[in-house]
């Protein structure tokens, strides 16, 4: 048993998807520092104050990136189809999940270029799927939904189902009626590009 944070909720698992190959930075961003940590370790860290079940998918450079977070008690998978986009380490991520606890309520997924996720932050996640009747518990950002997104295990098959070209978000936009959002302007900012990092590490090192 880990000791991250006395909310962890058992029966809130968590996807960290980290299996892109960051074209447009040029380098690994699941590699970059910020405030004396990785992008996947502080991601990895952030997941686990909500859940002792969080499950990082892996595809890229997978033996580099699993070094950073294998001491941490996360289950690690790979996408091999890492290139067709993050619908398979959704798939990948929740199935690993519900092998380990197929009693699960829900599920966060989450990505890892976005510096500005707290645990904070998803614990109000949480604490709003509890408060309401809501199948997804997104975020709220830039006049827009999205992850981080919680999904009640109604639409597990549904997740399951994604194609490649189909993303969780067409799952917000479809329950938009049956949604939750939670306030996170900062979500708009995540790390792309050298340009955003250099933001990044100007403003907010």
């Amino acid at each position: 048993m880990n000791c991250f944070h006395k909310t962890q909720d058992d029966s809130i698992g968590v996807i960290l998807l980290a299996a892109g190959a960051s074209v447009r930075m040029g380098v690994s961003k699941q590699l970059l520092r910020f405030q004396g940590e990785t992008l996947l370790r502080r991601m990895a860290k952030t997941a686990l104050v909500v859940s002792n079940r969080v499950v990082v998918a892996l595809g890229s450079q997978i033996e580099i990136l699993r070094k950073e977070i294998e001491h941490l008690p996360v289950e690690i998978v790979e996408n091999e189809d890492w290139e067709t986009g993050m619908s398979g380490s959704i798939k990948i991520g929740l199935k690993k999940l519900l092998a380990d606890a197929d009693e699960l309520e829900a599920a966060i997924v989450m990505v890892c270029d976005q510096p500005f996720v707290s645990g904070e932050l998803l614990e109000k996640l949480v604490v709003k799927y509890k408060e309401t009747d809501s199948l997804i518990v997104p975020c709220e950002y830039q006049n827009t939904l999205g992850v981080p997104a919680l999904f009640h295990r109604e639409l597990f098959p549904e997740l399951l189902a994604l194609d490649a070209q189909t993303g969780a978000k067409q799952l917000i936009i479809k329950y938009r009626t049956r949604t939750a959002a939670v306030p996170f302007p900062e979500g708009a900012f995540d790390v792309d590009t050298p340009e955003d990092y250099e933001n990044l590490m100007k403003n907010y090192k």
